[in-house]
């Protein structure tokens, strides 16, 4: 499996406050982009996995919605979040 809890309590650690805080909008962010980053690679290799390109679609939608919720409130938290992760917008 390539999301073990050891991995998701290192990208909390990381992006969050600290491990066990998984609610903060920056390690759902860096989650998501994870996620995302996995799945890329698994649609490169199979290309008619229709329902892996539609889990992708909405995982991006999700961090879109989390990306503006960040953005209303706190900008200089958005900023930061696109910077460390190099998501583009």
């Amino acid at each position: 499996m390539y999301l073990t809890s050891e991995v998701k309590k290192e990208i909390f650690a990381k992006h969050g406050k600290d491990e066990k805080n998984t609610g903060s909008a920056e390690g759902q962010i860096a989650l998501f982009t994870f996620r995302i980053n996995h799945l890329t690679q698994h649609l490169k290799k199979n290309h008619k996995d229709y329902n892996t390109e539609r889990s992708l679609v909405a995982l991006v939608g999700k961090r879109k919605r989390l990306l503006d919720y960040l953005k209303k409130k706190e900008i200089n938290r958005y900023r930061a979040i696109i910077a460390e992760l190099g998501i583009r917008k």
